[in-house]
Formats: C-alpha cells, sequence, structure tokens
C-alpha cells in the first residue's frame, strides 16, 4: 500500500490516517468539515489535498448512518482499488450497498475494537489500535486483494486480525460495547440529582461503571441507531434480571424468613453468574485472567510520586501487572492499588515499606 484515502477525519479515521503517515504511506484526507481535515493534517495525519487519481486503499470513517451512501459515491467515482469502512456496525450497511447495486467485491466491512471517551482529531493517536482487536468480515465475493490490503492495513496500525460474519459481529458487540454503554449511562443518570453528600462518597466502584458515560451522545445515537434490535434484545435479558433482583431484594427486607431466605438465594445467584461471566473477560494480552493480589498504598498527589513507586517496585523486582488509583475527597493523597503475582506480594511490600512508603496491605 503506497496510497490511501481516509473519509471522515474523527477519532478513528485520523488515528489511522497517523498511523498509515507515520508509516510511509501518502495519506489524502477528507471530511465533510474541511476544518476538520485541515486539523489533521496538521496533526500530520496526511493532506487534505484531493488524490491525483485513484488510490490503493480508501478508509470510510464516517457514522454508521452514513457509510452506505459514502462508499456508494466513492466506488462509482472509482476512487481506489479496495474500499472498507470502519464502523461499528456491519450487516446494515453491507444490505445497503447491495440495495444501492454496488460491485461488493471491492469492499470490506471492518471494524477496529478502539475508541475514547473524547472524539475528533485532536483525539486521535498513531497508537490507538496497538494491539486491539480489528474485525474485518470478508464474504464469498470479497476479491482477495481486497482482504489482502485490509489485512496490511490493521498490521501498519498494529492490530490483531479477527475474521467474522458481519451480523454475528453486530450481535457481539450489542454484548460487549453497545449495551454497556447503555447501562453506564443509566447508573451515572442516578447521580444526576443525587444529594451532594452522595455524591462525594463516590469511590472507584462508581468511577469505574461511569467512566464510559462520558461518551459523546451524539456519536453514540448514530451507533444505537445502526444496531438497535441486539441491543434491545441484551437489555431485555437484563430487564429480566432486574425484575428478579428487584423481588429478591423485596424479600430481603420482608419479615418472613421464607422471603428472606429466598431473597438471599435470587442475590447469591445474579452475584454468583457475574462472577462467571466475569471470568471469561479476557485478561492481560488476550489469555485467561490471571489471579493477583492487591497491595494498596498511600501516595500523595504530587510529580513523580508514580514514577518512584514504580522504580521502588522495579527495585524489588516485581512486575506490575496491573494498577488502579482511587483519590482521596477533598485530600491531595490517593491510594494505588498495585496487582501482582500472589508470590511477589511479601517481597513488595517489605520493599516499599523500608523505602518509606505507607502501605496498607
Amino acid at each position: 500500500m503506497r496510497t490511501a484515502l481516509v473519509i471522515g477525519t474523527g477519532l478513528i479515521g485520523t488515528s489511522a490516517a497517523l498511523a498509515l503517515a507515520g508509516r510511509g504511506v501518502q495519506v489524502h484526507l477528507r471530511d465533510h468539515d474541511p476544518a476538520q481535515a485541515r486539523t489533521a493534517a496538521a496533526r500530520g495525519a496526511g493532506t487534505d489535498q484531493e488524490p491525483d487519481g485513484p488510490v490503493d486503499l480508501a478508509v470510510v470513517a464516517v457514522p454508521p448512518a452514513h457509510v452506505a451512501a459514502t462508499l456508494a459515491e466513492a466506488i462509482r467515482s472509482g476512487t481506489a482499488r479496495a474500499y472498507l469502512d470502519v464502523a461499528s456496525v456491519k450487516g446494515g450497511p453491507r444490505r445497503e450497498l447491495e440495495a444501492l447495486g454496488c460491485d461488493l467485491s471491492r469492499y470490506l466491512g471492518t471494524h477496529p475494537m478502539a475508541g475514547r471517551e473524547r472524539s475528533g482529531p485532536m483525539a486521535a493517536g498513531a497508537d490507538l489500535f496497538e494491539g486491539r482487536p480489528w474485525v474485518l468480515t470478508p464474504t464469498h465475493e470479497t476479491d482477495t486483494e481486497v482482504l489482502n490490503i485490509a489485512l496490511e492495513l490493521v498490521a501498519l496500525c498494529r492490530a490483531v486480525p479477527v475474521v467474522m460474519d458481519a451480523d454475528a459481529h453486530d450481535r457481539a458487540v450489542a454484548l460487549v460495547s453497545h449495551t454497556p454503554q447503555l447501562l453506564s449511562s443509566l447508573v451515572a443518570a442516578r447521580l444526576e440529582d443525587a444529594d451532594e453528600t452522595a455524591v462525594r462518597l463516590c469511590g472507584q466502584g462508581i468511577r469505574d461503571v461511569t467512566r464510559i458515560a462520558a461518551s459523546d451522545p451524539r456519536m453514540w445515537i448514530d451507533i444505537l441507531s445502526a444496531n438497535p434490535g441486539p441491543v434491545a434484545d441484551i437489555l431485555s435479558a437484563v430487564a429480566a434480571d432486574l425484575d428478579e433482583t428487584v423481588r429478591a431484594l423485596r424479600g430481603l427486607e420482608s419479615a418472613d424468613d421464607e422471603k428472606r431466605g429466598e431473597g438471599a438465594v435470587g442475590i447469591e445467584d445474579v452475584l454468583r453468574r457475574g462472577n462467571a461471566g466475569r471470568s471469561r473477560v479476557p485478561g492481560k494480552h488476550g489469555a485467561a485472567p490471571a489471579v493477583y493480589e492487591t497491595i494498596t498504598v498511600l501516595i500523595g498527589d504530587q510529580p513523580g510520586e508514580l514514577a518512584r513507586i514504580f522504580a521502588d517496585a522495579g527495585r524489588a523486582g516485581v512486575n506490575i501487572e496491573d494498577v488502579r488509583i482511587e483519590h482521596a475527597t477533598g485530600q491531595q493523597a490517593g491510594l494505588i492499588q498495585l496487582m501482582v503475582e500472589p508470590g511477589a506480594v511479601a517481597g513488595l511490600a517489605a520493599t516499599l515499606r523500608d523505602r518509606g512508603w505507607s502501605v496498607r496491605q
């Protein structure tokens, strides 16, 4: 691949353009908002000038509702040798292209499983896709050259290719991406009118659950409008679980011992099913989740503190497998949770104490 055209210079489009440009591909940028394309170009993602002729690859990075029309226009004008989109839904756009009578042999639907709460070219980065799954949805109509170019794109972005059926992909992302977004927003919405004293009690749990609720609503309306059925199916199942959980909780507050017992069983069931589901989420490097021990350390909110504690862990010969920080309300300090292999706990705790850290193991 020597030349590419990226149509749509938001977070995903600009990130792909930055990755390609950084690896020697001549990238042209196009957007319905010329100012946004100029911003992406100023960041080094390519040029906002139109190509002189057909490029090797056209990457369509526009909202799902506009994917088919944008692709159809590009295909009919002979823009590229190969065409792909990076929308978060795959079945709908392909069926729209079929209805428009487009030649689908030169097209491949793809979806990089990467993103951020922020959008636009200023949020983009060439490393956005590194180590992340990038779904490819070829069919029997897909030309081999197109598939090879798509695989080259994934390699240049340092992502991991995953081949799936388009509709199976849409059901999968409804479960692992689209539904969590709505559930996060639903929980965060409870905070909008909550008493200030309750909000001040927010800890790491509520921060974890509501992190993605900061996402752009307009972007998510576009995504959910393209995949409403599978998301509604999952939410319907969640709603049934919620009804059962509410009944179980009402049982726990009953004066009747039998009802309290049934309530406890119901709550235990949902918690255990949650344990079982969580255990299937891939862990570090995509492997099965490992069991780590946690060392909690009081850390000040000053420059260099994180570097110092990591360096001290290195002196102890311990690899930090994961890390979380819980900020103390109203104080210039917080608690850092260091996740390590169980056998490393004693040595790391001793080293950190020797180095002056307040360890809350």
